[in-house]
């Protein structure tokens, strides 16, 4: 039954656009992180990994929205340079000094990306940052 599920998810990975992968990734990240917000007080263990694989995704992403090959607007790319330095910045916050409302920002802002990525609402904090 696992082997299934496994055939299913890499068959999905294959057939996604790569905005709708972009999205599933961000939602993933979003996902640990909450779990971990969620569960504090137990979730020492899965805070670093949290944070490194939402880091990962958004190194990946900026770097590939941010080449002078891509054809996003400047004011986009700008933006999401921006996101990323922030994302950054927040993630080594909250390894220096770990709270769990300092992950309410990264969270808030994955789901937004996602979803802008996915057409499904405005994605109101790149919106907001392209100005």
């Amino acid at each position: 039954m696992q082997n299934a599920a496994a055939s299913y998810a890499r068959t999905a990975q294959i057939t996604q656009s790569p905005r709708e992968l972009e999205a599933s990734l961000l939602l993933k990240a979003a996902y640990r992180l909450q779990v971990v917000g969620d569960e504090w007080h137990t979730a020492d263990q899965a805070l670093v990994p949290a944070l490194t694989y939402n880091r990962r995704i958004w190194t990946i992403l900026s770097t590939s929205a941010t080449e002078p090959t891509n054809p996003l607007p400047d004011g986009i790319k700008v933006a999401i340079a921006s996101l990323a330095g922030f994302i950054f910045q927040r993630t080594i916050s909250v390894m220096a000094e770990p709270a769990p409302e300092k992950l309410a920002a990264l969270i808030r802002i994955n789901r937004d990306i996602a979803a802008g990525l996915r057409g499904s609402a405005a994605a109101p904090a790149l919106a907001a940052a392209a100005g």
